[in-house]
């Protein structure tokens, strides 16, 4: 039987146990594979009472959760209860948090389940806590490894069926993000996309457009010398490795219909440059894909949303997209994995 996707409930006072039980109960018209929430079986019920939803709960085994799956919630328990009442972060359930990431993630770690789908956290709680780690992905490349083995470098995709992009740099000022674009950075990104996309994605030989820092990619080094001394040669390292990269590319023309037809995936230079094209396109159905991991991992693209738990008017368009990509990825990599076939884009 098709192992399972595991779910970690992520912060408990946000929107993730109201996801996961409407995910659930749209499992059949969405076509959703099936997954296993882990975490406290009492936050989901006590929510699913606030909500008014009849959603009846299997306490089971990773093994025992797809014929579950048809008539009830499959839920692994964790030994954390998690008390804190939606609608604001509550740093009593940070452990209950960890529990319920942990015991996903062991899953996937086992081969008990084939992808690991996260919901959204807290960070403030989280830290608090005493959680180090910046955040989700940060924390799951740190665990990939046995302690004292490098560690993986994580790349953030925002994927849907309109766009996928990576930004070359995250959560920082925009001020310091000249400093942060190397040549380095953009080859090992350009590496890690080309490569998931190719095993997990099953493009053959995926297309990378890369974004220029300055407006119009610096025109030739009259607005800006990063795009001539950074980017142009790192484009041209990841050609001479096989890798279809172009660029740098004028961020301002890269995502209408047109020419979104002519690469698989963007990097950009930093956060908004591309995620709010992303963002703008796909609100409701963007997923975050870790790439980078030597597991599957997909989030819903949004946040905790505390101002919505438990109040009936959480979206789970996300989540269902990220447990849709989560299967489809597996099911590529295993492909993959059992022998040489056609490569297909995903549309």
């Amino acid at each position: 039987m098709t192992r399972p996707l595991a779910l970690s409930l992520g912060e408990p006072a946000g929107i993730g146990p109201d996801l996961a039980l409407l995910a659930w109960l749209r499992r059949d018209a969405a076509r959703l594979p099936a997954f296993i929430a882990v975490g406290d079986p009492d936050l989901l019920r006590d929510r699913a009472e606030r909500l008014g939803l009849a959603v009846p709960l299997a306490r089971c085994t990773a093994g025992e959760a797809p014929a579950a799956f048809t008539d009830a919630l499959p839920v692994l328990p964790t030994r954390q209860r998690a008390t804190a009442a939606p609608g604001g972060p509550d740093g009593s359930s940070a452990p209950s948090v960890l529990a319920s990431l942990e015991g996903a993630l062991d899953l996937v770690r086992v081969g008990q389940a084939a992808a690991l789908v996260t919901n959204p956290l807290a960070k403030s709680v989280m830290y608090e806590a005493g959680f180090r780690f910046p955040g989700h992905t940060e924390y799951l490349a740190a665990q990939a490894v046995p302690d004292g083995a490098p560690v993986p470098r994580p790349v953030m995709m925002i994927w849907s069926e309109l766009l996928a992009v990576v930004p070359a740099t995250i959560h920082v000022p925009l001020a310091e993000v000249p400093g942060l674009v190397t040549v380095p950075l953009l080859v090992e990104t350009g590496r890690i996309v080309a490569r998931d996309m190719a095993r997990r994605f099953g493009i053959g030989r995926p297309r990378l457009a890369f974004a220029g820092l300055n407006p119009h990619a610096g025109e030739n080094g009259t607005l800006g010398r990063e795009d001539e001394e950074v980017v142009r040669p790192a484009v041209a390292a990841l050609r001479a490795e096989g890798i279809d990269a172009r660029g740098p590319l004028p961020a301002d023309t890269l995502f209408h219909p047109e020419a979104r037809a002519t690469y698989d995936a963007v990097i950009g230079m930093y956060h908004d440059q591309v995620l709010i094209p992303a963002k703008t396109l796909a609100f409701h159905d963007g997923v975050n894909v870790t790439l980078g991991l030597p597991f599957i991992r997909t989030s819903p693209d949004h946040g905790t949303a505390f101002d919505l738990a438990g109040t009936g008017r959480a979206n789970p368009s996300s989540l269902m997209a990220a447990l849709r990509l989560a299967r489809r990825l597996a099911d590529s990599e295993a492909a993959a994995d059992a022998g040489p076939s056609p490569a297909k884009a995903l549309p």
